[in-house]
């Protein structure tokens, strides 16, 4: 869905270096510093309007939570939902994700979530889907050894296409939900797009994999 452009928003974002980051590359392997405490660090790529990522803040608040997002025109409402929530343990970078590993150093990362991305669907885009073996290396580079990453989407075509390129590239697959809504799954944060989704009645798919040891 194509947001419209908000040419105040590049203003807003660097008025707030507490919740958005600026030049985060120079936090890079002292993202412990810049949250004060040495909890787990969980990231969402492709946080959008940021609902997801403060709500898991909000419920885990021993976890720092840090949303990417390239838009400035939808990491802006982002912004706005966490400076009305104000916690302590949630920084947002408009960032492309492409710049992961010029962020966080090997292991700082604890996990990733990737929630209802742009599922690309022309094979020539292949390589823009976030489950694309090229996005998995930068994940690996992150995490560490044994690393997770959580996905959900309501696109079955992308799902099917990751679960595939999950599995061809090593990682193992630890949960997986055709319906997760009656699934019975319990914590589960609705980010704006599920909420959206789910009251058509169109399922969501989720799963969770992670890297294997290495040997």
């Amino acid at each position: 869905m194509r947001t419209r452009n908000k040419p105040w928003a590049k203003d807003r974002i660097e008025s707030h270096p507490h919740y958005i980051v600026h030049e985060p590359e120079s936090k890079k392997g002292l993202w412990a510093k810049e949250f004060n405490n040495t909890n787990p660090i969980h990231i969402e790529v492709g946080t959008g309007k940021g609902r997801f990522v403060i709500e898991m803040a909000r419920a885990n608040p021993d976890v720092n939570y840090i949303g990417v997002e390239l838009s400035e025109s939808v990491i802006v409402m982002a912004l706005e939902r966490l400076i009305e929530a104000d916690l302590p343990n949630v920084k947002l970078l408009n960032i492309n994700a492409n710049d992961l590993t010029t962020i966080f150093d090997k292991g700082e990362v604890a996990r990733v979530y990737l929630n209802f991305s742009d599922p690309w669907p022309k094979n020539r885009h292949e390589k823009r889907r976030l489950t694309f073996s090229s996005f998995l290396d930068l994940y690996k580079t992150v995490l560490p050894e044994e690393g997770e990453i959580h996905f959900k989407t309501d696109n079955q075509g992308l799902f099917e296409y990751s679960l595939q390129s999950f599995s061809a590239y090593g990682l193992l697959l630890t949960y997986l939900s055709l319906d997760l809504h009656k699934s019975g799954f319990e914590g589960n944060i609705m980010t704006e797009y599920e909420e959206k989704f789910s009251k058509k009645g169109q399922r969501i798919y989720r799963c969770e994999v992670r890297y294997p040891k290495e040997s």
